[in-house]
C-alpha cells in the first residue's frame, strides 16, 4: 500500500512538472511583440507595441548616442516594419534582439527626449498594448506620407503606420494670438492610437470625422471678421488631456470647444448633445488649482495667484469660474438650439459632466457630441461630408449667436479691476 502511494506521488509530480514545462513554453511562445505604430505631433512622438499578451517590462535611457532601451521579458519579436515610416518621429532607427527568453527594443533618437510608458489593456479593435509617449523637445518634420484607414478602420497592427501629414507646420502652442480677435479653440477628440468609438456598419472612427468637422468649423470661424479658430490636434495623433486645455489657454482663447461622436451599447440611442462642466467637476478643480504651486504662477482671467493669499486666491478662483460656467451653459444653449436645426438631440437642454477638457477655471468650454457613432443610420449621415458641413455650420451659428451678445471676450483683465481691489 505504502508503495503503491509512494508511486503514484511519484507520478504526480512527473505530470506536474510536465504541464509546468508545457504551460511555461505556451506562455512564452504566445507573448509576440505583433506589431510596431508610431504617431507624432508636433510636440511629441508616441510607440504603440502591439502584444499577443500582457508583458512585464523595463525602460531605461543610455547615453553616447542617446538610446531609450525596452526589455521584454519572456517575448519574442514578431513584428515587421519599414525603417523609412520613421521620418519625422524623432526616431533614427528601432532595433530588436533576443536576449535568452526576453526581448530588447532600442530606440536610437535624433535628442534627448523624457520617456514615460504604461500598458493598455485589450480594447475595441486592439489587444494588449505597451505605450511609450516620447517628450520631444523639437520634432524634425519633413515630408510624410498620410495613412489611409483599411476598411474596416483598424490599424494595421503587423507594421508601423505611415504618420499623419505634418509638414514644416508649427506647434500650435508656438503661434499665439495677440489682437483682440475673437478666439475660438476647437479640439477634436482622441487621435492617434486612440480612436474613440467605432460605428459597426460602416467602420467609421469617431477621431477620424471629428477631426474632419472640426476643421470645416475651423475655416468657417476664420472666414468671419473679428473671429480666429485654431485646432488643438490637426493631425492624427494624440494630445493629453490637460494638454488640451494648456494649449487653449497658452494661445488666449476665448471660447474651448471640444468635438466627439457618441456611442452607446444599445444602436436605438441617437442624437446631438453639449455638455458643460458639472459642479463637482469645478469644485474638485478648484481644489486642485489652489493646492497646486504651478496653478499659483498661471494666470486666471489676467491674475495671478502666486502672490495671493489663501483666502483671496479662492475668492479669485470662484469668481473666474462662475463666470466661465455662466458663460459656458449661455454658450451651450446656442449650440443646441442651432444643432436641432440639421440634426436629432440625444439631449434637448444643455447636459452637465466632469469631463476633464471642460476643467479650464478662466475659458468657457463646452464638448459637443455630434452624433451616435453606434447608430446605423446616423453613422451614415456623419460620413457624409454634406452633413458633416451642416453640423459645422450649426455650430459656427452656435458661436456667432454667443459672440454677438459679449462686446468684450469675457477673459480681459480689465474686468478683474475690482477684484484685484
Amino acid at each position: 500500500m505504502y508503495c503503491n502511494s509512494l508511486k503514484l506521488s511519484k507520478l504526480l509530480k512527473g505530470v506536474f512538472l510536465l504541464l509546468f514545462i508545457c504551460y511555461g513554453s505556451y506562455s512564452f511562445a504566445h507573448k509576440e511583440v505583433k506589431g510596431l505604430r508610431v504617431w507624432a505631433s508636433p510636440e511629441s512622438t508616441r510607440l504603440v507595441v502591439d502584444l499577443s499578451d500582457t508583458v512585464t517590462y523595463k525602460l531605461f535611457t543610455l547615453d553616447n548616442p542617446y538610446r531609450i532601451v525596452i526589455d521584454i521579458e519572456s517575448a519574442q519579436f514578431k513584428a515587421t516594419f519599414d525603417q523609412n515610416t520613421l521620418e519625422g518621429s524623432g526616431i533614427s532607427k528601432i532595433r530588436h534582439a533576443q536576449r535568452d527568453k526576453n526581448l530588447r527594443l532600442v530606440l536610437d533618437m535624433q535628442e534627448k527626449v523624457k520617456p514615460s510608458s504604461f500598458i493598455l489593456s485589450p480594447e475595441q479593435t486592439y489587444g494588449h498594448r505597451l505605450v511609450v509617449d516620447l517628450g520631444l523637445t523639437q520634432v524634425k518634420t519633413t515630408s510624410i506620407s498620410s495613412a489611409t484607414p483599411s476598411s474596416s478602420g483598424s490599424s494595421n497592427i503587423s507594421s508601423i503606420k505611415d504618420l499623419s501629414a505634418i509638414g514644416s507646420q508649427k506647434s500650435v502652442a508656438e503661434t499665439k494670438y495677440t489682437s483682440r480677435e475673437f478666439i475660438v479653440a476647437i479640439d477634436p477628440g482622441h487621435g492617434g492610437d486612440d480612436t474613440g468609438a467605432i460605428g459597426l456598419h460602416h467602420h467609421l472612427r469617431e477621431k477620424d470625422v471629428v477631426l474632419a468637422v472640426s476643421k470645416k468649423l475651423q475655416a468657417l470661424i476664420n472666414a468671419q471678421p473679428g473671429m480666429k479658430a485654431f485646432l488643438v490636434r490637426n493631425g492624427d495623433y494624440y494630445v493629453g488631456l490637460r494638454s488640451r486645455m494648456g494649449v487653449a489657454r497658452d494661445k488666449g482663447a476665448d471660447l474651448f470647444i471640444s468635438v466627439h461622436a457618441d456611442s452607446f451599447k444599445d444602436n436605438r440611442a441617437s442624437g446631438a448633445s453639449v455638455y458643460v462642466l458639472s459642479e463637482k467637476g469645478a469644485s474638485n478643480e478648484a481644489s486642485r488649482w489652489l493646492a497646486e504651486r504651478e496653478n499659483r504662477s498661471d494666470l486666471i482671467g489676467g491674475v495671478k495667484l502666486e502672490d495671493k493669499g489663501d483666502l483671496l486666491a479662492s475668492v479669485l478662483l470662484d469668481l473666474s469660474q462662475t463666470a466661465s460656467q455662466s458663460a459656458s451653459h449661455e454658450l451651450g444653449n446656442h449650440l443646441i438650439a442651432n444643432l436641432a436645426k440639421v440634426t436629432d438631440l440625444h439631449h434637448k437642454t444643455v447636459q452637465r459632466a466632469g469631463f476633464m477638457v471642460l476643467k479650464s477655471p478662466d475659458i468657457p468650454s463646452v464638448l459637443v457630441e455630434l452624433g451616435f457613432i453606434s447608430n446605423q443610420s446616423q453613422e451614415k449621415k456623419l460620413l457624409n461630408p454634406a452633413h458633416q458641413q451642416a453640423l459645422a455650420t450649426a455650430l459656427l451659428s452656435g458661436v456667432k449667436a454667443y459672440a454677438a451678445k459679449r462686446s468684450q471676450p469675457i477673459k480681459h483683465q480689465d474686468d478683474w479691476t475690482v477684484a484685484k481691489k
